[in-house]
């Protein structure tokens, strides 16, 4: 308990008490935002404490009218809405740029709001992954998410190969849950003229460990492949660089920590050294063309494709799904980057420590085990339980007490605390409630938690 994150950060003055957690948020220079969400409530209308925002972040109230904006231009203008100021939906893709350049650490002309995430990922691909003799192979880390290995293993299909031969896997060593840098660095030091390809999580899923990408993207470069990476917990979650980290292609969903909304548009970065000379080899689309050439269709039929990363997009943008993005990146970028990640530390350190001090021991048959690693530097807002028993039930009771959580077969509990809404308060009632469903579900007496139980559902 004395090496936690959390002793150092909090002092002396370091409590389990509810009042520690009230007082940490009237001290807040964050706590304004949580007012301009709609935060999903339990049935007796009071929020919820919702701590997954890393599978789906709540609605910023703004997004209401930046959507009802895109509808009633949509009913008084038709098809001119396209070019109508002072919001014309033809630029509704290129308006976020600037934003999303701070936030990913690049330069404009670098990113592009375009598709899904995974559309977005077989579309680098076509372009990245160039298998040419001896150097055919893919590096992935284990456990990844799975649409990003169904995208992996279909593109060496695609390109005729076999994935048992093609696909090298790096995971945990046995008894540990993290991928160490040093295993990635062994691979592509060994095998480097094999490896043509580098796609890595940035932020893993499962686990919420968060990998040094500028180690690894010097690493690949060094064994002459290319280093892509998914960023969908990474986002709007840790900081990131990705020009000077010296990256040559990256995406991401804005749905998760982003807070743009279920299925949102996704996000894409390609290296900007990848922008000049020749053209790239992509799989094209007319919205990916050239704009000043655009709708020469037929005077002009050869796709030409944009000199920045919005020359890989391929169909015209959906002005209802772009709405929502532009509330959400502002806010963002007005809580800035530094002071997200310096709550998000404090916010995960401190449930962190909390549950280190109310749960079961974890050599317990009824305990559990903490995946995500201790230090702050290589996680993001996200801790892993690994419940040994009846983790979805744990979950499940939790649900019931008003905190939302997010299982994962088939025994792990994600808590993401994220620092653009949720409190300190929210992380004590999480801790507390996984303490009382753990109490239920496993009938074992645990530490005496301070407050009454009635403190689960104020707001």
């Amino acid at each position: 308990m004395s090496d936690l994150p959390a002793v150092r950060l909090f002092g002396p003055g370091l409590s389990d008490a509810e009042e520690f957690a009230l007082e940490r948020d009237r001290e807040d220079p964050l706590a304004d935002f949580r007012s301009r969400f709609e935060l999903p409530a339990a049935g007796d209308g009071k929020p919820r404490v919702y701590l997954v925002g890393n599978s789906l972040g709540p609605l910023p109230r703004a997004s209401r009218d930046a959507v009802a904006a895109v509808l009633e231009g949509w009913g008084r203008e038709g098809v001119d809405g396209w070019f109508t100021p002072p919001d014309p939906w033809y630029e509704i893709d290129d308006r976020f740029l600037v934003s999303l350049g701070r936030l990913v650490g690049a330069k404009r002309h670098e990113v592009a709001v375009m598709n899904g995430l995974t559309v977005n990922l077989h579309l680098l691909l076509a372009t990245f992954y160039r298998p040419s003799g001896a150097r055919s192979k893919i590096l992935i880390d284990a456990p990844c998410f799975p649409s990003d290995r169904f995208v992996v293993e279909t593109q060496l299909r695609w390109h005729g190969l076999d994935p048992s031969e093609h696909l090298i896997e790096v995971g945990p060593e046995p008894g540990s849950s993290l991928v160490e840098e040093e295993a990635f660095e062994q691979v592509l030091a060994e095998r480097g003229e094999e490896i043509a390809l580098f796609l890595l999580g940035g932020v893993n899923f499962l686990t919420g460990q968060r990998f040094d990408l500028e180690r690894l993207s010097a690493a690949t470069r060094a064994a002459g492949a290319r280093f892509g990476v998914d960023l969908a917990h990474g986002f709007a979650n840790v900081p990131l660089r990705l020009h000077d980290w010296d990256v040559d292609f990256a995406a991401w969903c804005h749905y998760k920590y982003g807070n743009g909304g279920p299925g949102a548009p996704a996000g894409l970065f390609v290296h900007e050294r990848h922008l000049t000379g020749e053209p790239l080899p992509r799989l094209g689309g007319w919205w990916g063309n050239d704009p000043d050439t655009r709708f020469r269709m037929q005077l002009e039929p050869d796709f030409v494709p944009r000199g920045d990363a919005a020359g890989w997009q391929l169909s015209c943008p959906s002005a209802l799904a772009m709405a929502p993005l532009g509330p959400a990146f502002e806010m963002l970028v007005e809580a800035g980057t530094d002071r997200l990640r310096e709550k998000s530390i404090r916010l995960t350190a401190l449930l962190e420590w909390l549950l280190h001090r109310w749960l079961p021991a974890t050599d317990s048959e009824d305990g559990w085990q903490l995946l995500t690693p201790s230090e702050p530097g290589r996680r993001g807002a996200q801790l892993s339980l690994q419940i040994r028993r009846d983790a979805r039930g744990v979950r499940d009771r939790m649900q019931q007490a008003g905190v939302v959580a997010d299982f994962r077969e088939p025994d792990v509990v994600r808590l993401a605390p994220a620092p653009l809404f949720n409190s300190y308060h929210d992380v004590w009632r999480a801790a507390r409630s996984i303490r009382e469903a753990m109490d239920m579900s496993h009938g074992i007496p645990g530490a005496t938690i301070p407050g009454s139980r009635s403190a689960l559902d104020d707001g």
